[in-house]
């Protein structure tokens, strides 16, 4: 048995719980996108406790229950996430130097460095069919 992907699993609860599920990126109303941005946060205040306190085995649920809200919103809006995740990546990708050099902040985060290309995220959007814009 396969496991499905996290988009797929998500748009399976929305439609057996009759919530928003989009195909095309599209602005949503006000009050729905800060219903999104209430649930992610709340989660992601959750992952903040529990990363600190434990247990390793309540980490990965919050962490989950991230990525879950969080595909969520996506399909709210009609995003398909696993494309923006992947030119995130490439972006990310292009911060090691061609030297194999990479450059860190004192805490360990990568830093961007002379030949960082930033995401284009908009591109990978209006591939999905987005018109900057558009209305809710």
């Amino acid at each position: 048995m396969s496991i499905s992907s996290p988009a797929d699993l998500v748009r399976d609860f929305h439609r057996a719980f009759g919530l928003d599920a989009r195909s095309t990126p599209t602005e949503v109303s006000p009050g729905l996108a800060a219903h999104r941005g209430e649930l992610l946060a709340e989660e992601a205040a959750e992952v903040a406790e529990v990363s600190v306190s434990g247990p390793l085995d309540r980490l990965a649920h919050e962490l989950a229950d991230v990525v879950y809200v969080a595909y969520g919103t996506a399909l709210v809006h009609g995003i398909d996430l696993d494309a923006v995740i992947a030119e995130i990546h490439r972006s990310n990708m292009t911060k090691l130097g061609p030297d194999g050099q990479v450059s860190r902040r004192a805490d360990g985060k990568v830093l961007k460095g002379d030949h960082y290309e930033a995401p284009d995220v908009s591109a990978v959007l209006r591939r999905q069919g987005w018109i900057p814009g558009g209305a809710a």
